[in-house]
C-alpha cells in the first residue's frame, strides 16, 4: 500500500491530503456538482448544509471560520464576517469564472458590501425575492400587499418563515417605516405586537424548503410567505400543487448569496477552485432549472424584475430582532416580549 508521503501516491492519496469544507445553503452544491469538482481536482468535498443565517453564524463560530474553507452567504450577513475577520480578501485573477457573469455581477464595487477598502471579499452566486405563494381557489384577485399575511379571514392558512431578522423587516414594511433595515427606537413596541398578531394568524413556520412543502400539505395552506422565493413557487409546483406567485406593492425583500473564502482556509487555492467551479455553466443551470433561483451567469428564466425589490441590508441590531422573534413564537405575551 502506497503512503500518502510518497511523490507517487496519486490521486486517492492527493484527495485524502486536499479537503476543501464547504458551508452551503440547500440546492447549491447538488452531490454531481461536488463530484465532478473532485474528480477534477483530486479532492474530497465535506460539505455542512444550513438552514438559517443564524445556523450559518453557529457554524461558523468559534475561531471564527476555523471549521470551513469556503461559504456561501448573503450581501447583508457578509458584513458582520468582514467586521469579525473571519472571511479574507479574494485573489480575482485566480477567478476566471467571473468571466461569464453578468455585467451588473461582475462590477463587484456596485453591489454594496463586497468591496472592502478596495478589497473584494465575495462573489455573487445566486439570488431570488422573497414573494408571495397562494392558492388561486381562495383569492378573487393576488394578494398585493405584505398585509395578506395578517388577513383574518386567513387565519390558520398562513405559513411563514421562521426568522427575526426578516420578519421584522416585513412587520416594518407592512407598517411602512422609511427602511425596514433600521427600526426607530419608538417603534419596537408597534413592531412586536404586530408579530404578535402574526403568529396567531400563522398555522406553522418553517425553515427548509422542503419543510414548507410538508407543512403547506399538511396545513391546508391558502398563503405563504416564500422565503426563497421562486425556488419554493417550482418545489411546490413540482409537487402537483395548484399555486400561484406574486410580488407585494411595499416590495419583495431580495438577496444576494454569495461564495466567500474564510480567513483560516487551510487551502485557498482549493477554495478558488471551488468559487470558479460554481460558475460553471453546469451549475447555473442547476440553480435555474433544479432550485428556480437567479444565477448570476445568466438571466435565463430567473425571476423577473416585474416588480419592486428591496435589497437586504445589515440591519441595526440582529440579535435584538432574534431574541425578541424566539419569545414571539414561543407564544409570549407583548409585555412578556420586551420585558428585558
Amino acid at each position: 500500500m502506497l503512503s500518502c508521503l510518497s511523490l507517487s501516491a496519486g490521486p486517492a492519496c492527493a484527495a485524502e491530503s486536499r479537503t476543501l469544507r464547504v458551508l452551503a445553503w440547500p440546492g447549491y452544491a447538488d452531490p454531481d456538482l461536488v463530484h465532478r469538482f473532485e474528480q477534477n481536482l483530486a479532492a474530497r468535498v465535506e460539505l455542512t448544509i444550513v438552514d438559517t443565517d443564524q445556523a450559518l453564524w453557529h457554524h461558523m463560530q468559534p475561531g471564527p471560520g476555523a471549521n470551513f474553507d469556503v461559504v456561501a452567504v448573503n450581501t447583508a450577513e457578509l458584513q458582520r464576517y468582514i467586521q469579525l475577520n473571519a472571511v479574507q480578501p479574494l485573489q480575482l485573477k485566480s477567478l476566471p469564472g467571473r468571466q461569464r457573469q453578468l455585467a451588473r455581477f461582475q462590477a463587484l464595487e456596485g453591489i454594496p458590501g463586497l468591496v472592502h477598502e478596495g478589497r473584494s471579499y465575495a462573489i455573487p452566486y445566486a439570488w431570488s425575492e422573497m414573494g408571495l405563494i397562494y392558492h388561486p381557489d381562495h383569492f378573487a384577485t393576488p394578494p398585493a400587499s405584505i398585509a395578506a399575511l395578517w388577513d383574518p379571514r386567513l387565519q390558520g392558512r398562513v405559513l411563514a418563515y421562521d426568522g427575526g431578522t426578516h420578519a421584522f423587516s416585513l412587520a416594518a414594511q407592512k407598517l411602512g417605516l422609511p427602511s425596514p433595515f433600521r427600526i426607530p427606537a419608538s417603534q419596537w413596541p408597534t413592531l412586536v405586537e404586530s408579530l404578535v398578531a402574526l403568529r396567531r394568524n400563522v398555522s406553522g413556520f418553517y425553515t427548509l424548503p422542503e419543510e414548507s412543502l410538508d407543512l403547506y400539505r399538511r396545513r391546508g395552506a391558502w398563503l405563504m410567505l416564500a422565503n426563497c422565493g421562486r425556488q419554493q413557487f417550482q418545489l411546490l409546483r413540482q409537487a402537483g400543487l395548484d399555486v400561484r406567485y406574486a410580488l407585494p406593492r411595499e416590495g419583495a425583500l431580495a438577496w444576494l448569496d454569495c461564495w466567500a473564502v474564510t480567513r483560516q482556509a487551510r487551502d485557498p487555492d482549493l477554495a478558488h477552485a471551488w468559487i470558479n467551479h460554481m460558475l460553471s455553466p453546469q451549475a447555473s443551470e442547476a440553480l435555474r432549472q433544479r432550485q428556480g433561483l437567479g444565477a448570476t451567469t445568466n438571466d435565463g428564466d430567473a425571476p423577473a424584475l416585474t416588480g419592486r425589490l428591496v435589497w437586504l441590508e445589515p440591519v441595526e441590531d440582529d440579535e435584538r430582532r432574534n431574541r425578541l422573534w424566539r419569545r414571539i413564537v414561543s407564544g409570549d405575551s407583548v409585555a412578556k416580549v420586551l420585558r428585558s
